[in-house]
């Protein structure tokens, strides 16, 4: 997979993938996923074969990283591709001086976001109707 950060024009590809994903695959509210923070987030896209697969935004904070909306095509998901896409942000934050990274990880997935080195914190709550948990990772 080739991963890189979105360009401006790559927004709409982008929202693609998190819509199906999240509002057609896990039933999220479209106002929910289409929170109008986008403008504010660094966004980016995994490609396979040119065809957008995977994304991720980040909403900076200071000197902390909000990483939300990863989205991996459920085509794409036995790959590895979701580890490499996390990875490639993480570098790519690194380079951009934050020092942490932070996120809500769906319950399910919090072993995937440990293997990457986040340490899951505070009490389970519910978003947009799927139980989540904080999680952090020094950077």
């Amino acid at each position: 997979m080739q991963i890189t950060t979105a360009a401006a024009h790559e927004l709409d590809a982008c929202l693609a993938i998190r819509r199906v994903v999240f509002i057609e695959g896990q039933n999220v509210p479209e106002h929910e996923e289409v929170d109008g923070r986008d403008a504010e987030c660094l966004h980016y896209i995994g490609r396979v074969g040119g065809t957008p697969a995977a994304t991720a935004r980040v909403l900076p904070l200071g000197g902390k990283a909000k990483i939300q909306r990863v989205a991996v095509l459920e085509q794409m998901r036995s790959g590895g591709s979701g580890s490499q896409l996390m990875r490639y942000i993480l570098d790519d934050l690194r380079g951009r001086g934050f020092k942490t990274a932070v996120l809500g990880s769906q319950t399910h997935a919090i072993g995937f976001y440990e293997k990457l080195g986040f340490a899951a914190y505070g009490p389970e709550y519910d978003d947009a109707g799927i139980p989540h948990r904080d999680m952090s990772l020094d950077l």
